[in-house]
């Protein structure tokens, strides 16, 4: 016999408690995720109706910083080559 029988052999389980708790755990499960669903769609409402609202899209902002760093970089590379010497 297992240590866990010996200590666990004396105490009764009520099933049907047993039974109403899993399903109100269940049910508060499922309540649970459909709140969160509804929270997420809101959401993605709200932030969609928020980039169409911006007078400049996001994949603009993106390319021009995109643009803004290619040249900063480029400018960087030349003044240190300026400074340092081409390396050929």
């Amino acid at each position: 016999m297992a240590t866990n029988e010996r200590i666990l052999s004396g105490v009764q389980v009520s099933r049907s408690m047993l039974a109403g708790g899993l399903v109100l755990t269940g049910i508060g499960s499922m309540l649970g995720a459909a709140g969160a669903a509804m929270v997420c769609a809101a959401l993605l409402t709200a932030g969609r109706n928020w980039v169409r609202s911006l007078e400049t899209p996001p994949t603009a902002l993106a390319q021009r910083a995109l643009r803004e760093a290619r040249v900063a970089s480029a400018a960087g590379w030349e003044a240190w080559r300026a400074e340092h010497g081409s390396p050929n």
